[in-house]
């Protein structure tokens, strides 16, 4: 069994595209079961399967033979509603080594657009609980994630890879302070009440706005968070009157449709008399109709956006990324060698209980002669005769039935089998 990553991230599609294919947590285990029953029916091979979707990616780790890609490419298509070939025109497929190398820098945030940002290694250990609990998760995919989250703790704590990043909140406070010029002036609204809402909303709140507001589908939830920042509630479906008292709007919530179209916005900024709106859509897919971008006093960002305020830290950013490809290498190689074990477990397994057959046979046979009254020395020879042929039958008769070159690979290979030096015996000292 081999493992296998099919992904599209920041880096190989585009935002719209990569909304297509956006699952929230609830859809996760659904998706997965449906998966694997496809899989079943079409290679009727049983496959593990989990997958990570964000708003930077979508991936599918699959446990399980190379037959199984194409279906997967195909099933994955089709959650997006395109062809298989544009799918990949935009995405990677990624296998054994390669994947495990893949999970082990996206756990340890080495491959997410804020270079070391700490919030993806979370999302992963949710989707990898989303599949446990959905039964789609066995021993190689739970020992690839198993590894990457190992990994990705040595990694935050013997590199500084986290130590020169920007994160998403904080370059979306640095985007809002560029255009206003005190934003304690500025009244803030929070559309959703997710884990990226808050720790957004946390920023903002500690440049003591002039006012703050949380719209959310669940009253109760943005309540809730309203509450811990000192703002007020307010519901989803008052958006559209209350927009235009807010100077900046930053939106992310799990909606596959947009909740702030170009109609509110335009009907907004007449009310604020052409005062700028300052927005920012951090979801996959959009929250803000893309339009809106295109109007004279709207300041429309999105995660791709935030990307390019990521600055690099130079040299001291360099050595924390060699520091950290080298920790991940030593860990693809370990899972790699546990791999390589796994395959070879069936057959070691049937080497063992070929061995216990011979055995019991030698032993019942040397117990018959015993009853019999026959000389122990004799019956023990016997056996020790029977066991040691039983052992080399197979060799030597492969050996005879083989002919040239491969008489000579095979004899090469009896040789390091059978006359491999050992350590001395103890009974010979």
């Amino acid at each position: 069994m081999s493992v296998f990553a099919l992904g599209l991230n920041h880096e190989s599609a585009p935002l719209d595209l990569r909304g297509r294919f956006a699952l929230s947590a609830e859809q996760l285990a659904p998706a997965l079961l449906g998966l694997r029953e496809q899989l079943k029916q079409r290679t009727r091979i049983g496959a593990e399967t989990a997958m990570l979707s964000t708003c930077n990616r979508t991936e599918l780790y699959v446990a399980g033979g190379r037959e199984l890609v194409q279906p997967t490419v195909e099933w994955l298509a089709q959650v997006g509603g395109v062809a298989a070939p544009a799918l990949l025109s935009h995405a990677y497929v990624k296998e054994g080594s390669a994947a495990a190398r893949h999970a082990f820098r996206v756990a340890s945030g080495l491959d997410s657009m804020v270079l070391g940002e700490p919030q993806i290694l979370g999302q992963m250990k949710q989707a990898v609980r989303e599949a446990d609990e959905a039964g789609t998760l066995g021993t190689t995919l739970h020992q690839l994630f198993q590894r990457s989250f190992s990994v990705a703790k040595e990694v935050r704590s013997s590199t500084e890879i986290g130590a020169h990043s920007i994160s998403m909140a904080a370059a979306a406070v640095r985007l809002a302070g560029q255009l206003f010029e005190d934003l304690a002036r500025i009244k803030v609204l929070f559309v959703g009440a997710g884990e990226m809402i808050e720790l957004v909303a946390t920023h903002f709140a500690a440049r003591t706005p002039q006012g703050m507001a949380v719209a959310n589908r669940t009253l109760e939830r943005g309540e809730k968070l309203a509450s811990h920042l000192g703002a007020e509630a307010i519901r989803l479906s008052d958006l559209p009157q209350r927009l235009h008292e807010f100077d900046a709007v930053i939106s992310c919530t799990a909606s596959s449709l947009p909740l702030i179209g170009l109609g509110a916005v335009e009907s907004a900024l007449k009310k604020r008399r052409r005062k700028p709106m300052f927005m920012v859509d951090l979801a996959v897919p959009r929250d803000i109709e893309q339009e809106v971008a295109q109007l004279d006093d709207v300041y429309l960002y999105t995660v791709d956006d935030l990307a390019q305020l990521v600055q690099s830290a130079g040299a001291k950013r360099q050595a924390a990324v060699q520091q950290a490809e080298a920790i991940i290498e030593t860990g693809v190689q370990s899972f790699v060698h546990w791999l390589g074990q796994r395959h070879t477990v069936p057959l070691i397994q049937a080497l063992h209980a070929q061995a216990d057959d011979w055995r019991s046979a030698e032993l019942q046979r040397a117990r018959k002669l015993l009853a019999r009254g026959e000389d122990v020395e004799a019956v023990l020879e016997a056996l020790s005769k029977g066991l040691t042929q039983k052992m080399l039958h197979g060799a030597l008769a492969e050996l005879h039935a083989a002919d040239g070159e491969q008489r000579v690979a095979l004899a090469h290979t009896v040789s390091r089998i059978f006359l491999r030096k050992s350590a001395k015996d103890p009974a010979e000292s």
